[in-house]
C-alpha cells in the first residue's frame, strides 16, 4: 500500500445540524403545485422528507451549530482552532465570506477563515484543502471544515427532477494532529 498523503492527521470531532422545519414530499407538491406524486419522488430518490431552514436562519447559522457540535465532540474550544474552511454554494452574502461570519460567531479569532465553493463535492474539496495545508504547515494543529447549504432559497421548484433532491443543513469535522492517524489519499476531479 502507498504511503499516506498526510500522516498524523485525522478527524478528531464531528458535528451536524439540521433545521427543525421538515417538509414532506406531500408538502412540497402542495406548496409548489408540482405535477408529480409523493410516491414518484420516493421511488426515484428514496427521499420522503427534507429539512428546510426557517426564514430567519442563514447558512452561517447552520454552520455555527454544526461547528459547535464538532468542537464539543473533539473536546476543543473555538480558540483551539488554527483554521476554518466553510464549503458552501449558498453563502450568506458575497462578502465577507461565510467562513469569516462563522469564525466571528464562534469566537475562533485565531483561525484563518475562507470559503470553498465546489457545490456537491465542496465538503470533500475542503477536507483535502485542510489536510494539504496541515501537511505543508506543521504549526496547524486543528482545522475545522464545515459544509453548509440553504438550497431551499435557490431551487427552481418548477423542475421536480432537481427540486425534490435538496434540503438544508450543515456538517462539520475537526481535522487534528493525531498519532497513528493518516489521511490516506484522494482523487479529485471535475
Amino acid at each position: 500500500m502507498a504511503e499516506p498523503l498526510v500522516p498524523g492527521v485525522g478527524i478528531l470531532g464531528l458535528g451536524a445540524y439540521l433545521p427543525d422545519q421538515v417538509v414532506s414530499n406531500d408538502d412540497l407538491i402542495a406548496r409548489y403545485a408540482m405535477d408529480v406524486t409523493a410516491d414518484w419522488i420516493e421511488s426515484k430518490t428514496g427521499i420522503r422528507s427534507r429539512t428546510v431552514a426557517f426564514d430567519d436562519e442563514t447558512t452561517s447559522d447552520l454552520a455555527v451549530r454544526a461547528a459547535q457540535c464538532a468542537l464539543a465532540d473533539a473536546h476543543l474550544t473555538p480558540t483551539d482552532l488554527d483554521g476554518l474552511i466553510v464549503a458552501t454554494s449558498t453563502p450568506d452574502m458575497l462578502q465577507p465570506s461565510t467562513a469569516c461570519i462563522v469564525q466571528g460567531q464562534l469566537g475562533a479569532l485565531r483561525a484563518f477563515a475562507f470559503d470553498v465553493d465546489a457545490v456537491c463535492s465542496g465538503f470533500t474539496y475542503a477536507l483535502v484543502v485542510a489536510a494539504s495545508m496541515m501537511r505543508a504547515d506543521p504549526r496547524l494543529r486543528h482545522v475545522m471544515v464545515v459544509g453548509a447549504e440553504v438550497y431551499s432559497r435557490v431551487l427552481d421548484y418548477g423542475d421536480p427532477t432537481t427540486a425534490v433532491l435538496f434540503g438544508d443543513g450543515a456538517g462539520a469535522a475537526v481535522l487534528s494532529r493525531i498519532d497513528g492517524a493518516a489521511v490516506l489519499g484522494w482523487d479529485l476531479g471535475a
